[in-house]
């Protein structure tokens, strides 16, 4: 269950045209972040749960290009599998957003000792001159 900011940030977006996606797989302070234009605004996502010793990034294989165009319908997140390496734990969750053309789905990671872990997804929607 999506929590009451995240929830409210993408029913708030419902309707909206997206004009363009950009996905930063990995930047500044080991986190991606996903960016979703509309006319006059930009929706940023990205994982604020980045404790001491993890390492965030977000990935998809989908072709985001082919939103382009699409209204935004809703967002969702969905528990991933984690991997239990030889002195790491590998999470995973996945973001599925619905458009009017379909779905695409980018999955957020955090790698780990095993003391850290978990996801705090966080998302706002900003007029275009704010966004970084």
């Amino acid at each position: 269950m999506l929590q009451y900011p995240l929830a409210k940030t993408f029913a708030n977006a419902h309707g909206m045209t997206i004009t363009a996606i950009e996905l930063v797989e990995d930047v500044y302070q080991g986190r991606g972040q996903l960016s979703i234009y509309f006319e006059d605004r930009v929706m940023e996502v990205w994982d604020e749960g980045q404790q001491c010793c993890e390492h965030r990034w977000m990935h998809t294989d989908d072709d985001l290009t082919a939103f382009i165009g699409a209204e935004f319908r809703s967002a969702h997140i969905d528990d991933g599998p984690t991997e239990n390496l030889d002195y790491e734990v590998k999470e995973s969750q996945f973001l599925v957003v619905r458009t009017s053309l379909g779905v695409f789905t980018v999955v957020n990671y955090n790698e780990h000792n095993g003391y850290y872990g978990g996801f705090d997804l966080q998302a706002r929607v900003i007029p275009l001159e704010f966004h970084a």
